[in-house]
Formats: C-alpha cells, sequence, structure tokens
C-alpha cells in the first residue's frame, strides 16, 4: 500500500517509515526527475559541494548516500578519497551500486545503515557530506553527534540543503514555482501523488540558518558557516570537530 498524499506524520518511526516506503518508490527515477526540476543546476551544486571537502587523501562518508550522485562526484574529482556510502534505502543504493559498477568506480562502499546509529568506529573518518538528507530526519542533533563520533579531529561537516533565495523577487517567483509547479509535475513524474508535496513541506519545515547552526554546535561542531549556492536556492552548512 502505498502512503497518502502527505507525509505529515508526527510520530518519528511512522514518519520513517513513510519516507523510507517514498525512497524506495522513486529510486530509479529519482535522478532523472532532479535533473529535470532544477534544470541541471543540481550538478553544479555538487560539483561546489564537493570542492569544499578540505582532504585530498584518506576517508569520507557520505551519509544519505542515496543513488551516489555526491559520492561519485567526489570519486571523480577527489580520486585520492575513499568514501563510505550509507543509505536507509536498498533500493536507492541498488541504483548507486549499479551507476559505480557501469563506471568501474573504485573506492566507493555501500551499506544500509541508518544515520542515527553509524556503524563506524570513533574518530575513522577525515569528512562527512550529507546532501538533501537532514531535512528528513527529526533527530537531527543525534545525528550530528553521531557524525562527530566518527570524524577525526580537524575533520569537517558538510550539509547541503535546498533553501529560498534572499532577495524578494526571486523569492516570490521560487515561491510560485516550488509551490504550484514542482509538486504537480515532480509527482507526475515520480508516478506517485506525494513525493514532491513531501519535498516542499519537509524544506518549509527546516530551520532557519542560525537555528541549524545552532543544533549543529550542540552536536559539538565549531566553525560553524553557511554558504549559499545560487542566492540561497542552496545552501551548505559546515562545521569543523576540534
Amino acid at each position: 500500500m502505498r502512503c497518502t498524499a502527505s507525509l505529515r506524520i508526527k510520530e518519528p518511526a511512522m514518519r520513517d517509515t513513510a519516507v523510507k516506503r517514498m525512497f524506495e518508490d522513486i529510486a530509479f527515477s529519482y535522478d532523472m526527475q532532479n535533473s529535470a526540476l532544477s534544470l541541471g543546476i543540481d550538478i553544479w551544486w555538487r560539483r561546489c559541494f564537493v570542492s569544499m571537502i578540505e582532504p585530498r587523501q584518506g576517508t569520507v562518508l557520505d551519509a544519505a548516500t542515496g543513488t551516489g550522485e555526491v559520492a561519485l562526484a567526489i570519486r571523480r574529482r577527489r580520486p585520492g578519497l575513499t568514501v563510505i556510502g550509507l543509505d536507509f534505502s536498498p533500493a536507492m543504493l541498488d541504483v548507486a551500486r549499479a551507476k559505480a559498477a557501469k563506471a568501474q568506480v573504485a573506492g566507493y562502499h555501500l551499506g544500509v545503515a541508518d544515520c542515527r546509529d553509524v556503524p563506524l568506529t570513533d574518530a575513522c573518518v577525515d569528512a562527512v557530506t550529507m546532501a538533501f538528507g537532514i531535512r528528513n530526519i527529526a533527530e537531527r542533533v543525534a545525528v550530528m553527534r553521531e557524525f562527530h563520533r566518527v570524524l577525526r579531529p580537524g575533520g569537517q561537516l558538510h550539509v547541503m540543503e535546498f533553501g529560498m533565495p534572499r532577495f524578494e523577487l526571486g523569492k516570490a517567483l521560487y515561491r510560485f514555482y516550488f509551490d504550484r509547479i514542482l509538486p504537480p509535475v515532480g509527482n507526475f513524474l515520480s508516478r506517485t501523488d506525494y513525493a514532491y508535496s513531501y519535498l516542499v513541506e519537509s524544506v518549509d519545515a527546516f530551520p532557519a540558518d542560525n537555528d541549524f547552526l545552532a543544533q549543529m554546535g550542540e552536536a559539538g561542531f565549531a566553525e560553524r558557516r553557511v554558504t549559499d549556492l545560487t542566492g540561497g536556492l542552496a545552501r551548505v552548512f559546515s562545521g569543523r570537530k576540534l
């Protein structure tokens, strides 16, 4: 049975199940939908995101790795980095695994895992990345504490999420697109009646910049900052483990 048209579910366990089912449903068309609906700008966002990773050698945890777009970009642009990709959706990981095999990409290790209980030892990775995933998790501070735990001292966490333009005209135009065009077109492309309606809801529910940076601080991260991409349509939140 599919979810109803909305994923406004308050209980964390029920919400997690619904979100997981949604990603299972859209896994095999996920990349095409995102590129079409973002007019291809997601490619540039990933390039900017990967450029923020400091180490050239070592290991990166790509949490909520999904279909592997960020992880594969890391391997292409930073071949000295090994990537561990974790996700709670086996269907998304199947897509990532197939893409890595087709491109003959080595150094990318995949596993099914919950980000609230990362199956890695303390202080074992040099950076943590998470793109468009943290808004789907209610227990954000607990998740970021796990990221802090597995990071080596000096390592950084980079979290990319959707945002709204900073300037008023852009905000009004994007609000129209986000509210009126994206949900019906996205739901049609994904062949669901809820996936992109949920996207709008989850972006709207995400904390303001300062509030999320405060949550990063609560999780133990210092040197916190936010970087705008495309006038704020996407934002990268960064923090360091001292």
